[in-house]
């Protein structure tokens, strides 16, 4: 026996995996080699190392999960020690992944946690193709979307369009707001993704633009001055870069300039923290929540991992506000999907709908919510650019378009158009009609 695995050490785990209950998935077969799966097989990768994901690796690695990694982008601040219990003071400033991975890997024999300091953009297919399970523990509904497009893209399917299920890899993604949380399954392709309900997620909370620039009160208005209305005009970091929430350098811009309105109007209160919170839309954490949150989608990787039971079916919520309130149910699998419907979008305007008609219409909608979308197309077999703000001399050189309507553009009814967007790595078609040609 492994020197790391001493007698009884996972009772309590083969009590589960040993013999068959009532609640077993069909597929589920008891026996010593489930455990064996999890502790020599199972590759899972847990994306954030903070309030949730300190929880997740805790609670992932004491199951027996011992090829975990973890990505994190951030590193330690003061502020999350009170919740964050993987980090002590002399870690602020550390990456957070690298002492959550040397915690784990110090204190649960044989567990291997494999730490990644790096946005999970910075990772192609081939990395993310490496693992069994993806469990999120994130606080941007930006991150969720990218990673969720990620696995839509890993998917295959024959010639007859049917879904090859080796190419699926299942995302256990779990969120708090305070008090409140959730939990959710996405099976790829066949259950909702995160676009499926975009609509779930709490709307953005916006001051007056009016207070903002004129009579500013407090903290947040300072930050909200520097982020809506000096970003636009200063232009800090190029013609057509919007604020990214994740980059420090985005991040410590509008601190100092807020920091110089709230001194203006002699405003106390303005923080690097704050200044992220307010950028990023952040709602303070609660380390019990976080803690409830952690153990049910820990719970859904391990149903996942072994069958001994069937997961959840496949969104649950959970409200501890005032005493205690639980409810699953199903999210529905939108038959028209951008990410996962393997559908092209219809869209339809007026006659005389401009270019720029089209790209506010995907930045604003409801369905969409995209950041830039670049706009690109084909005539006679070959590639045309219409738009592409993410590249600054590409969105010079194509800025004209935007005021053109579609139809001088040569965009007829019918036609597609590919839209490519920071909040997935895997690009849209879109189908353009007009009104006047739709019944």
């Amino acid at each position: 026996m492994d020197g790391c695995d001493w007698p009884g050490r996972w009772n309590h785990i083969q009590k589960l995996l040993l013999r068959r209950g009532p609640l077993a998935h069909l597929d589920f077969e008891p026996g010593p080699q489930v455990l064996q799966f999890i502790l020599e097989s199972a590759k899972v990768l847990v994306i954030g190392a903070g309030g949730l994901g300190c929880e997740l690796l805790k609670d992932l690695a004491l199951c027996g999960f011992r090829d975990i990694h973890v990505i994190d982008m951030d590193t330690i601040d003061i502020s999350n020690l009170n919740r964050q219990f993987l980090f002590r003071p002399k870690d602020i400033g550390r990456p957070k992944a690298d002492v959550a991975a040397e915690f784990i890997n110090s204190r649960i024999a044989g567990c291997n946690v494999t730490p990644h300091f790096r946005k999970i953009q910075d990772y192609d297919t081939g990395f993310y193709k490496n693992f069994h399970i993806v469990v999120c523990g994130l606080d941007s509904i930006f991150a969720r979307r990218w990673i969720n497009g990620m696995l839509m893209s890993l998917l295959e399917y024959d010639e007859d369009g049917n879904l090859d299920q080796s190419s699926l890899i299942p995302m256990v993604d779990g969120g708090t707001e305070g008090f409140k949380g959730n939990a959710r399954i996405v099976v790829p392709g066949i259950t909702a993704c995160i676009e499926c309900t975009l609509d779930l997620y709490p709307p953005q909370v916006n001051f007056p633009l009016c207070t903002i620039a004129h009579t500013p009160r407090l903290p947040e208005h300072c930050i909200e001055y520097a982020k809506v209305l000096l970003w636009p005009q200063e232009h800090p970091f190029g013609n057509g870069v919007s604020v990214d929430g994740d980059d420090p350098s985005h991040i410590q811009w509008i601190l100092d300039r807020a920091k110089e309105r709230a001194d203006e109007y002699n405003i106390r209160g303005v923080t690097y923290r704050l200044t992220q919170g307010v950028v990023k839309h952040i709602i303070p954490a609660v380390a019990s929540t976080n803690a409830v949150i952690a153990a049910a989608c820990a719970l859904e990787v391990f149903k996942i991992a072994t069958s001994c039971c069937n997961p959840i079916s496949n969104y649950v919520v959970f409200n501890d506000t005032d005493g205690l309130y639980t409810y699953p149910f199903e999210a529905e699998k939108k038959e028209d999907c951008p990410a996962c419907s393997q559908r092209p979008q219809s869209l339809t305007f007026q006659e005389d709908a401009t270019l720029k008609d089209l790209f506010t219409f995907l930045c604003e909608d409801p369905k969409y919510q995209m950041k830039q979308p670049g706009l690109t197309t084909m005539f006679n077999g070959k590639n045309k650019t219409l738009y592409m703000p993410s590249v600054k001399s590409i969105e010079e050189k194509t800025r004209v378009n935007l005021a053109k309507q579609l139809k001088d553009l040569g965009i007829s009814d019918g036609h597609e158009i590919v839209v490519a967007d920071v909040t997935t790595p895997k690009s849209i078609i879109c189908r353009i009609y007009y009104s006047s040609s739709m019944e």
